[in-house]
């Protein structure tokens, strides 16, 4: 029984290892880890400063990136509210581009 157990024990360490040791690919397509993280804190900083900003309504514009790549979407009640969250997400720092997708909707 002591060899099973064993056995038990080294299949698992073989499996977790190949889980880590495949590299630090994320479920997002070809994206790193480090990209992923990259991508994360944009988003988190570009949501904090729409909560900030009298301008926008945070609630109604969501926000996801890749790659550096921001896409805003949801409702702004002006063009104005709209192109405001297209300038506060073009200044938060690493945004490569920004597709805005937000309609404006009174």
């Amino acid at each position: 029984m002591h060899r099973t157990n064993g056995h038990l024990l080294v299949a698992a360490a073989a499996a977790a290892f190949r889980l880590t040791a495949g590299g630090c690919a994320v479920t997002r397509g070809q994206e790193s880890v480090g990209s992923y993280i990259d991508d994360a804190t944009i988003t988190t900083q570009i949501k904090s400063r729409f909560v900030e900003s009298r301008q926008v309504d945070a609630a109604s514009i969501h926000v996801e990136t890749l790659n550096g790549t921001v896409m805003l979407s949801g409702f702004a009640k002006s063009s104005t509210e709209r192109a405001a969250a297209e300038g506060i997400a073009r200044n938060v720092n690493g945004v490569r581009a920004v597709r805005n997708e937000i309609a404006v909707r009174p």
